[in-house]
């Protein structure tokens, strides 16, 4: 009977250990399956976040150039666009109190540049400012001829008040046609 018992008990320690066995390798499987699953979504969300940090980084790259890229079309003159170029000419001289009049607009058969000829009325100072302001402006010029003449009859060593008009010649070599 003890015998009985004892194998009864074998049996039943077998059929245990055999069902233990089953369990054991049917969770080791799905957390194999888990493990790759979760380590193909880390790879895919390391992915993600390594392109969305270069997104960032091409964004702000673009948002430093845009200034940039800003100030070097701010330097060319279109042909279809020259009216910020008078406007900046008539501003400079509206700062140092000149009274500035655009007489023509050329275009040269080379399609290189702009001519631009002003006739400006002030004191000798402030013309000969906004010759400076012009030379160092945010556009590329040369200037092809300057022409100053007193208009007024008093004399020059008394008055520093005195008018004068200037005929300035303006070659934009930051043109594009």
């Amino acid at each position: 009977m003890q015998f009985i018992l004892q194998k009864k008990s074998l049996i039943l320690s077998v059929m245990f250990f055999l069902f233990s066995c089953f369990v054991f390798m049917f969770l080791y499987r799905n957390i194999n399956k888990i493990k790759e699953t979760s380590q193909i979504t880390q790879e895919k969300l390391q992915m993600e976040t390594f392109q969305r940090d270069n997104v960032k980084s091409l964004i702000n790259s673009v948002k430093i150039i845009e200034a940039e890229r800003a100030l070097l079309e701010n330097h060319f003159v279109k042909s279809s666009d020259v009216v910020p170029f008078l406007d900046t000419i008539e501003n400079l001289a509206g700062d140092v109190g000149v009274r500035a009049e655009v007489i023509s607009v050329d275009i040269p058969k080379d399609n290189t540049s702009l001519i631009v000829e002003i006739k400006a009325i002030g004191n000798f100072e402030a013309i000969y400012k906004l010759v400076t302001l012009l030379e160092n402006s945010q556009y590329e010029t040369e200037f092809v001829s300057v022409s100053m003449q007193n208009s007024s009859t008093e004399d020059l060593l008394t008055s520093k008040s005195s008018q004068w008009n200037a005929n300035l010649r303006i070659k934009l070599l930051s043109f594009i046609n």
